[in-house]
């Protein structure tokens, strides 16, 4: 018999999570180091609001259903960022302890599971940014997201047009998403604020 529908790995409350150890210390094996490329992205990501605005209209490049074919086929990128969970290109959810030195989630570690959307509302927004980045993922989600591309605003383009796939684009649009951003530092909903859909959530009372 297949086996039953797997749970969401979720952060343990109380526990603080240890640094991740970085390539070449004791005990970083397993985890995979963050490439120079993907800091880049990171950095890329938090200059999200430093745009001009252009006349032109935004030309997208994101490319959906890619897979895996122009990079090597036991390899893959992460969210990378999170202490205790990763989410690989690939959709699957998985504590740090389970990422594999390829960058791939252990897929036979119970505790890992692909498109995990626990903890992600209607609207989409989520309370844990690994599970936005992998509920994003989904295929039935491609839809929504090219909606998004065509209708994002200008204050967008400077990331959106950088991203090239379906996992760039979902591991920006959880990152950054001010449309869950009721003030500065202030969300609109002060759990669920990682967003990869485009109806965030009513505004509360300043």
């Amino acid at each position: 018999m297949p086996p039953g529908p797997r749970a969401c790995p979720a952060p343990r409350p109380g526990r603080r999570a240890p640094r991740p150890r970085r390539h070449g210390e004791p005990g970083g094996h397993g985890v995979a180091p963050a490439s120079a490329e993907e800091g880049e992205r990171a950095v890329r990501d938090r200059n999200l609001l430093q745009v001009q605005e252009r006349e032109q209209p935004i030309l997208w490049k994101v490319q959906f259903n890619l897979g895996n074919s122009s990079r090597p086929s036991n390899q893959c990128r992460n969210s990378i960022q999170g202490k205790l969970l990763i989410t690989d290109e690939l959709g699957y959810v998985c504590e740090r302890k389970d990422l594999l030195v390829n960058g791939c989630c252990n897929v036979n570690v119970p505790g890992t599971k692909q498109y995990c959307c626990d903890g992600c509302l209607s609207n989409g927004c989520c309370s844990a940014y690994e599970h936005c980045v992998s509920c994003c993922l989904q295929p039935n989600k491609q839809l929504l997201l090219e909606r998004f591309l065509n209708r994002a605003a200008v204050a967008f383009q400077n990331l959106f047009m950088a991203v090239e796939d379906h996992f760039e684009l979902c591991l920006a649009k959880c990152r950054t998403s001010s449309q869950s951003v009721q003030h500065e530092n202030t969300y609109r909903d002060p759990i669920a604020k990682y967003c990869y859909g485009d109806s965030p959530p009513e505004l509360f009372p300043a």
